[in-house]
């Protein structure tokens, strides 16, 4: 199969193009855990061909299952069988799916899950931006609003926290939970996952803040076939989010967390010293009373305050290392992938 003939680190985002008469690959990736009764369903969907690729193959990434789930790939015809040892969480065997899709020479690489939520018709919306360098990653947006098996609360949480993301990301995202999205190759090589939880909302924060282009395209559901192993509680979904977000942001963008959460005491510290210059103008010539516990929690507040803006200073000068770090793994990484027609 001839390859792209052009090395990853060459052009644009958009290099996975090939120019040269090349033959384009999309890998279509599954992470699965114990997932024998709808894997069958969910591969019996995917199709074989999709337009503008040349090869179409398929992906399994086998965390830890105790069932037959990888006896059932294998009778699905599954081209490749990533096996993890042992549970590792959804957000590993993500990128375990890939690495390994990589590996393998995938121009794009399309993420869908084993529950067969996501219509496997609608993988040609996720691929064609990326074909036509629009994207570098595209996230397919449900229909929320009209998913039946979504409580009114998990609606209204779906869409708050889609905004959130998109706010602290600047990355155009409708449905920032959905895991079924279009990856282009150069993309992927830059990826990296810190949580182990889930991957979907770090990957398009960090795709935020490090330039990627995210485009969000409308794709259609398929019924309830289990209940979401994900979310097995709301508000322990909601809090693993909001401490994943945070977490990713503080690693991007540490000075301007920081800053944020250091103005909360600083803005309470200069509230009590002005009461407190207030009262000592007004009442020590005539009452003796200084206020002193006053002055002293205004005192820790402001100390306070500053040493987080000092530790956001600190942040930011480690964030400059931690780019030079990601510079050399990215560059590890395309020289781990390169295809044979590179060398």
């Amino acid at each position: 199969m001839a390859e792209d003939p052009r090395p990853d680190s060459e052009g644009p985002a958009r290099s996975h193009v090939p120019t040269l008469g090349g033959r384009l690959k999309l890998i279509i990736q599954i992470p699965c855990y114990n997932e024998e009764q709808t894997l069958a369903i969910t591969l019996g969907e995917l199709p074989t061909k999709v337009e503008g690729f040349d090869v179409v193959e398929w992906l399994v990434v086998d965390d830890g299952s105790t069932d037959r789930t990888v006896e059932v790939a294998r009778e699905c015809g599954v081209d490749h069988i990533v096996r993890l040892p042992y549970n590792s969480g959804l957000a590993k065997a993500f990128m375990e799916g890939i690495d390994a899709s990589l590996a393998a020479g995938a121009d794009v690489i399309v993420n869908t899950d084993a529950d067969n939520q996501y219509q496997a018709l609608d993988i040609p919306k996720l691929t064609a931006p990326v074909l036509a360098g629009h994207a570098d990653i595209v996230i397919g947006a449900r229909p929320i609003e009209s998913i039946k098996h979504f409580s009114p609360i998990k609606k209204l949480l779906q869409k708050l926290g889609s905004t959130v993301v998109r706010t602290i990301s600047g990355a155009d995202v409708v449905d920032a939970p959905s895991g079924f999205r279009a990856i282009s190759r150069r993309t992927a090589i830059q990826l990296q996952v810190f949580n182990r939880y889930t991957y979907t909302l770090e990957t398009i924060i960090q795709a935020g803040a490090t330039g990627m282009k995210v485009m969000s395209v409308p794709i259609r559901v398929n019924g309830d076939l289990r209940p979401s192993r994900l979310v097995k509680s709301i508000w322990g979904y909601v809090s693993r989010s909001l401490f994943t977000m945070f977490r990713i942001y503080m690693i991007y963008r540490p000075m301007k967390s920081l800053f944020l959460v250091g103005l909360l005491p600083v803005a309470a510290g200069l509230i009590l010293s002005g009461r407190w210059l207030y009262l000592y103008i007004n009442e020590y010539s005539i009452t003796g009373r200084v206020h002193l516990p006053s002055l002293v929690a205004a005192a820790i507040l402001l100390l306070g305050g500053l040493q987080i803006w000092l530790s956001g200073l600190l942040a930011e000068v480690l964030a400059a290392n931690r780019r030079i770090l990601e510079d050399i793994r990215r560059e590890a990484r395309r020289q781990r992938f390169r295809r044979p027609s590179q060398d």
